[in-house]
C-alpha cells in the first residue's frame, strides 16, 4: 500500500481572477485522500526578469487564455510529480525547476508551476493535520505582519490617471493586527469621503484603493494626509505613508516621464524630486524609486533615504535570492518585496526571503494586482515570519479574503497573538557599502 503521503491525483482548470481574466488553479489529492488547492495570481506591471505566465495568445480571451498552461500541468507536471511525496516540498519544486528548464519558467508556465507549487504546500500542511502557516512554522514562534494598505491607485492600477502606482498607508501605532485593520478602515473610509467632496473620485482602481481624477502626484499625499487627520489619526505617528513609484513603468531612455505633473526627470532630479516628498510628507517607505535597470539610481537613493526608509526592491529584485544578495552587496535597497509568482516555486521564494533576512532587509509579503480568493501568502508572511504584509486595499473581496484570514490567524493564537508592531517599518540595514 502506498504511503498516505504520496501525491495521487493532480487536476487542473480554469478559473478566473478578480480582472476577469483567466487563472489556473491546482488541486494536488493525496494518496490518503486529503488534497491542497491554490490559484496563480498575476501583475499588470512586472519586472523584466520575473517568471512569464504562459498565456494561450491569439483574440480569444483577449489572449490570455491558459489552456497551455492547463494542459502542462495535467500532463507533464502531472507525470513528473505523481507518486512523490508532499513533505518534501524542495523536491518538488527542484523537479518543476527541471522540468520547465528555462530561466523564467517560459515553457511550462510561471502561472503553471506557482499554482502546483503552492497546492503541494497545502497539501502537506493538510496531510499534517495544520493550518500552512503552523505547517511552514514548525516549533517556531510566529506573529503577525503588518499591513501596508493602498489608499491611491495610480499607474498601471489606475488607467494611468496619476505616474505614481501605489499610495499607501502603514497604521504603526497599531498593537495588534485587528487594530490595524481597524485603523484602516476609518482611513479608507475618510480617504473616500474626502475625495468625494473634492470632487476627484471616479471610481475604485484594480487593488481596491481609490481611482482619483488628480492632476498631480502630489495630489494623493495631501489627500492621504488629510484622511488620516479625518479619521481623527496622527500622520507620522499612527499612521505613515508608503510609496510605489513603479518607476520602470514610466522610464524611458534614461529619462523619467511624469506626465500628471508635465516633468521629465533625470536620476538625480527623480531623486530629489523623491526626497523632498520625504521631507513634507510622513513618507518611511519608497517601493522600485528609481527603474530596475538603474542601478546606480538604486544605490543612490538609498544611500541618501534609506538610513531612515524602506527602499523597497520589487521588479528590481523579482522575488530573486541571488538578486537580493547582489543588492544587499552593493546597498541598492534595504528591503525586498517578496511575490510567489514572480520566481515560479515556493522554494525560490522562501529562499528570497531568507537571502533578505541575513542581508538585514525588511520582508514584505505582496499580492498582485490580478487576485484571486485565494489567501495563501497570508498563510506564507505568517509563517515564515515576514515583517509586513501587502494585498492591496481595503475593498474587493479578493483584498478583504486575505486581511480576514490574517484575523482568523491573530484570533486562532489568542493570548499568544504577536504582532511585529511598527519596529518592522524603516530602514534596517545601514546602506554605504559598495559593489
Amino acid at each position: 500500500m502506498s504511503s498516505p503521503d504520496i501525491i495521487k491525483v493532480i487536476t487542473a482548470r480554469r478559473v478566473w481572477d478578480s480582472r476577469g481574466r483567466p487563472s489556473v488553479e491546482v488541486d494536488v489529492v493525496l494518496a490518503s485522500g486529503v488534497f491542497g488547492r491554490a490559484i496563480a495570481p498575476a501583475g499588470a506591471s512586472r519586472g523584466s526578469n520575473e517568471a512569464i505566465d504562459l498565456r494561450d495568445g491569439g483574440t480569444v480571451l483577449g489572449g490570455f487564455g491558459v489552456e497551455k498552461a492547463l494542459h502542462a500541468i495535467r500532463t507533464e507536471i502531472a507525470d513528473c510529480l505523481i507518486g512523490r511525496s508532499c513533505f518534501d516540498q524542495t523536491d518538488i519544486d527542484e523537479a518543476l525547476i527541471a522540468l520547465d528548464g528555462t530561466r523564467l519558467k517560459s515553457r511550462l508556465g510561471g502561472n503553471a508551476t506557482i499554482a502546483t507549487s503552492m497546492a503541494v504546500a497545502h497539501a502537506a500542511a493538510a496531510a499534517a493535520g495544520l493550518p500552512l502557516w503552523r505547517y511552514l512554522a514548525g516549533d517556531r514562534p510566529v506573529h503577525l505582519p503588518m499591513p501596508m494598505i493602498q489608499v491611491f491607485g495610480g499607474g498601471a492600477h489606475a488607467g494611468r490617471r496619476i505616474d505614481v502606482q501605489d499610495f499607501l498607508m502603514i497604521p504603526i501605532g497599531a498593537a495588534s493586527f485587528d487594530q490595524a485593520i481597524t485603523m484602516t478602515a476609518e482611513v479608507y473610509r475618510a480617504a473616500g469621503l474626502v475625495m468625494q467632496e473634492a470632487g476627484l473620485l471616479r471610481g475604485v482602481a484594480d487593488e481596491g484603493g481609490w481611482w482619483p481624477e488628480f492632476t498631480a502626484n502630489e495630489q494623493a499625499l495631501q489627500k492621504a494626509v488629510q484622511a488620516i487627520e479625518r479619521a481623527g489619526l496622527r500622520p507620522g505617528e499612527d499612521v505613515v505613508l508608503a510609496i510605489d513609484v513603479a518607476a520602470s513603468q514610466f522610464e524611458q531612455n534614461g529619462q523619467y516621464h511624469l506626465a500628471a505633473d508635465g516633468r521629465k526627470l533625470d536620476t538625480a532630479g527623480l531623486i530629489d524630486h523623491l526626497e523632498l516628498w520625504c521631507r513634507n510628507y510622513p513618507i518611511l517607505s519608497l517601493e522600485d524609486p528609481l527603474a530596475e535597470t538603474d542601478h546606480a539610481g538604486m544605490q543612490a537613493v538609498t544611500l541618501r533615504l534609506g538610513a531612515n526608509r524602506q527602499i523597497i526592491g520589487d521588479d528590481y529584485l523579482v522575488t530573486s535570492a541571488p538578486r537580493v544578495e547582489a543588492a544587499a552587496a552593493g546597498a541598492y535597497c534595504n528591503a525586498v518585496l517578496i511575490k510567489p509568482n514572480q520566481v515560479g516555486t515556493l522554494t525560490e521564494t522562501r529562499a528570497a526571503l531568507d537571502a533578505g533576512i541575513r542581508a538585514g532587509f525588511r520582508t514584505i509579503v505582496s499580492a498582485r494586482s490580478g487576485e484571486t480568493e485565494d489567501v495563501t501568502i497570508v498563510h506564507l508572511a505568517v509563517g515564515w515570519g515576514a515583517d509586513q504584509l501587502k494585498v492591496g486595499s481595503f475593498a474587493r473581496s479578493e483584498r478583504m479574503a486575505k486581511w480576514n484570514e490574517a484575523l482568523r490567524i491573530e484570533e486562532s493564537l489568542g493570548r499568544t497573538a504577536s504582532f511585529v508592531g511598527r519596529g518592522a517599518i524603516g530602514g534596517l540595514r545601514q546602506p554605504g557599502r559598495r559593489p
